[in-house]
């Protein structure tokens, strides 16, 4: 594989030449910087040890070395990538759900969507609305027990009480009193009654019965004094008086109809029938109060919810004004903490600048205007009392003092305009610094780049080193046929005489003393290169603790960094409490 490659080395490559003895053959090394060389090599080696560091923490079964991957040996390189895809994909199953939830965790912190913000409008509407209808629609009390009154020995006549206090007139129950008045004899008359009749009058008598109940317990009873109205002592008199008539009515009424019960065939056709029809009268005038009543508090009611709608409209689009606001002002002040503090302060200044310039031109606009006014006055005075002399000189002045006036207002415009020409470029070159984050995502990117460089240049470099030492071998090679050669072509006729024998000798040991020569220098050289490398490699392990040094500096200046900001955050929330 590697003869291959180096067949396809650019013959454009810079190279160096180097001669021998006096045999001369060349050798092509690559001109390379060395400070790049060793950056190189000094961050393979770091990122190779901390990925061989971390497999046995990870449990890697396959075993791993820092030379291995270095050299690209992928027959040991592909076990390990082929677990750790195994593993995150493992990982992958177990933690997707929950990395999953986390980050949509994560996203609803500091973002929403509109479903969301649309959902708590709604809700936000919702709980309004239901806030408000409870505060209507809340009981009011109406009426106070008073202290002299006696006090109530049953729970239900307590409870009733209470119900009335807050306006509420519940009917008794029908077993109660039936319980308080099983103990009453009948009359005779009641016992000969028929069966539906009899059911009217019992329950015209518990009405009559509840009504002088409500009235004994109203008695005890003192109005209150509310927001929405006041009932006076003598309204709550006259609602009493006029439920003791009604009552005082259905006892008549009731002892009418027990007179009535004595005849047999007239008080079956028609009692009922009259008792029915009045009972139906009085129902069908309360559904018409009942209505009345209603609709008033319909009217009443749309009212108020188109002034709670109103109101609710004003309180929302406050609300928006308010988080647009709160939003602006965070954006101003995340861009005020990134940019860079003169430029800043120097902004401040142009802006307030600006601020004072506009204030000052409209000022002085004010000004003219009002000393316009008053020069017209002026030229009105003079103009009956004076001649047209007079009044054209006074124009005059008036011109000029308008024209002088306009320029100096040109002027400030002209000003005004250059400092938003400042700021807009200081604005400009504040964008143009980059943030901490921009930083950070160039030097990934930067070291992205450099490594794939460094791989190409290592490859490059074993590349050419296997060239010349294959060309270097190819050299040595063809001498040593050619020498074979020519001691193979030469051997008859040196072997023909002594004398020839002696001078093929002679030159045998000439190129044996030239073969020794060239051997020394070779050793020689490599003996300097030896040192050479042992030079380099102490180099290189102190280029490697001055490496650690600077990671360690790093790491601490990281963290008084961190520590900074988080005190810097702890004055800013003190100085804004």
């Amino acid at each position: 594989m590697w003869i291959c490659c180096s067949r396809k080395i650019p013959q454009s490559v810079r190279r160096c030449r180097c001669s021998s003895h006096h045999h001369h053959h060349h050798h092509h090394h690559l001109v390379l910087p060395d400070v790049f060389t060793a950056c190189v090599l000094l961050f393979l080696r770091a990122l190779t040890e901390k990925i061989v560091s971390v497999l046995p923490k990870m449990k890697c079964p396959h075993r791993l070395e820092p030379h291995q991957i270095q050299g690209l040996d992928f027959i040991h390189i592909f076990p390990v990538i082929q677990w750790l895809v195994k593993r995150a994909i493992e990982t992958r199953e177990e933690m997707g759900d929950q990395v999953r939830a986390f980050s949509i965790a994560e996203f609803q912190k500091t973002h929403k969507l509109p479903e969301d913000d649309e959902f708590l409008q709604r809700k936000d509407k919702a709980v309004r609305a239901i806030i408000n209808v409870q505060e209507v629609y809340q009981p009011q009390r109406k009426y106070r027990r008073q202290k002299e009154a006696e006090e109530l020995l049953d729970e239900e006549s307590r409870v009733h009480s209470t119900l009335l206090e807050y306006g509420r007139r519940q009917a008794f129950s029908k077993a109660s009193w039936t319980a308080e008045e099983g103990k009453a004899p009948l009359t005779p008359g009641s016992q000969a009654a028929p069966s539906g009749m009899a059911e009217v009058s019992e329950e015209e008598h518990l009405q009559a019965a509840e009504e002088m109940r409500i009235k004994t317990l109203m008695t005890n009873m003192a109005a209150m004094a509310s927001e929405e109205g006041r009932l006076m002592a003598s309204a709550v008199g006259q609602i009493v008086g006029l439920q003791s008539q009604e009552i005082k009515q259905m006892v008549s009424e009731y002892a009418e109809k027990q007179s009535e019960l004595s005849s047999e065939e007239r008080q079956e056709r028609f009692g009922p029938l009259q008792q029915h029809r009045r009972a139906v009268a009085s129902l069908n005038k309360q559904i018409q109060t009942k209505v009345k009543q209603l609709e008033q508090l319909q009217a009443e009611h749309a009212e108020v919810k188109a002034n709670c709608d109103q109101a609710k409209q004003e309180l929302m689009e406050a609300a928006e004004r308010s988080e647009q606001l709160e939003q602006e002002l965070e954006s101003l002040q995340e861009q005020e903490e990134q940019a860079d503090s003169r430029l800043l302060e120097k902004l401040k200044a142009l802006v307030t600048m600006n601020e004072n310039l506009k204030q000052q031109e409209q000022e002085f606009r004010t000004h003219c205007r009002e000393e316009m006014v008053r020069l017209q006055q002026n030229i009105e005075e003079l103009k009956s009392a004076s001649g047209q002399d007079l009044e054209e000189e006074k124009r005059n002045q008036i011109d000029a003092q308008y024209n002088s006036d306009r320029e100096k207002l040109q002027k400030i415009r002209l000003l005004m305009a250059r400092r938003n020409r400042e700021i807009a470029i200081l604005q400009r070159k504040i964008d143009e610094v980059p943030s901490r984050a921009e930083l950070t995502q160039y030097q990934k990117r930067f070291v992205e780049l450099y490594s794939q460089v460094s791989a190409t240049h290592k490859e490059t470099k074993q590349f050419f080193t296997l060239y010349n030492t294959l060309d270097d071998k190819k050299v040595y090679l063809e001498k040593e046929v050619n020498l074979l050669n020519s001691i193979h072509d030469n051997f008859q006729q040196a072997m023909s005489s002594s004398a020839a024998r002696e001078q093929f000798l002679r030159q045998m040991e000439q190129i044996v003393e030239g073969i020794k020569q060239n051997r020394i220098k070779m050793e020689r050289k490599k003996q300097e290169n030896k040192m050479r490398r042992d030079q380099l490699n102490d180099e290189y392990l102190e280029l490697l603790d001055k490496q650690r040094l600077y990671f360690k500096t790093v790491k601490d200046f990281k963290e008084e960094c961190r520590r900074n900001e988080m005190l810097l955050s702890k004055l800013r929330a003190k100085g804004a409490s």
